[in-house]
């Protein structure tokens, strides 16, 4: 049995599979073919973390493909309060046949797969957002900025907060090979641990890896351009500080303008305009990043077929 906690877990080729099959059914879904895939499967949706995209994708998703979402809120379920997390995680996996969970610790998301009797899906953890970088990655493929038989033609660049996203993409480049850049204000580092282990799968993959502090370094002649919000859920209290100590890494058109002059911008939303993104930048690439938006549905049903092969 396999689980979907983080990208570190898989390989190159484990990587394609899950996007091939992608791709594969997003195709017959946009020819309007609905296979039963996963006919009458249950998807437990457990949400400590609220999300308009998550909750969406996943619960049409797991539809389309047969089965059926059960979404069960902070206020119908709490991870690890009362009832022990091990306790929850052995009841509701002998009524489902998958579980996606968006929470804050890494460390509950795994806990809740060490006594799971079915596959877990990582939604969104403090630490990453893999299914995030499986609809990116779709994205990249289809704007003809990433080939899996060239990986080293490719250069994105992160440009903003050192977080579960900045983490997701850094572990992303160096199992595939691509070269990333990523630029964050000094204190907001990516995790040591996070970066130690990119460095070491670079080391096989051949992936050149960056980590910079001058946002226009980071850009300079870059595919893929890339940022998050400066202000994650749980963090309103720092909103005033991280605001001043992010001047200066704004992705706006002036920034834009060092990347490849056919270069996209991907965001994973929510985007705070005037804040991480100009409203100019965000528009002028609003393809990308509402394809990019979507890829999430097709992204993940990929996966939930390949978890359950």
């Amino acid at each position: 049995m396999r689980h979907f906690l983080w990208l570190c877990d898989y390989s190159k080729e484990e990587i394609k599979e899950i996007i091939d099959l992608a791709f594969q059914i997003k195709t017959e879904t946009k020819n309007g073919v609905y296979k039963p895939y996963l006919k009458h499967q249950q998807l437990a949706m457990i949400f400590e973390k609220s999300s308009t995209r998550t909750r969406v994708s996943f619960e049409a998703g797991i539809n389309q493909l047969g089965g059926n979402g059960l979404f069960l809120s902070s206020r119908d379920i709490q991870l690890g309060r009362g009832e022990p997390l091990k306790d929850t995680a052995r009841v509701i996996t002998r009524m489902v046949d998958l579980v996606m969970i968006r929470t804050f610790g890494q460390e509950r998301l795994e806990e809740f797969a060490k006594y799971s009797k079915v596959p877990v899906i990582n939604g969104l953890t403090d630490l990453c957002h893999p299914v995030q970088l499986l609809a990116d990655l779709m994205t990249m493929i289809e704007f003809n900025k990433f080939d899996f038989n060239n990986p080293q033609n490719t250069t994105a660049a992160y440009v903003g907060d050192g977080n579960n996203m900045a983490h997701s993409w850094a572990i992303l480049a160096s199992k595939l090979g691509f070269n990333l850049r990523i630029a964050t204000p000094k204190g907001y580092e990516i995790d040591e641990n996070i970066k130690q282990k990119a460095i070491e799968f670079a080391k096989t993959s051949g992936a050149k890896l960056e980590f910079l502090y001058d946002p226009k370094a980071a850009v300079k002649d870059a595919d893929v351009v890339t940022t998050d919000t400066w202000v994650s859920m749980g963090q309103e209290e720092e909103k005033e500080k991280r605001i001043n100590d992010f001047r200066g890494f704004e992705v706006d058109t002036e920034l834009m303008e060092l990347a490849k002059q056919d270069s996209i911008f991907l965001h994973c939303l929510p985007a705070y305009r005037g804040y991480e993104v100009s409203e100019e930048v965000f528009e002028s690439h609003a393809e990308e990043i509402f394809t990019e938006a979507e890829n999430r549905l097709h992204a993940q049903k990929g996966l939930m077929v390949w978890l359950k092969k």
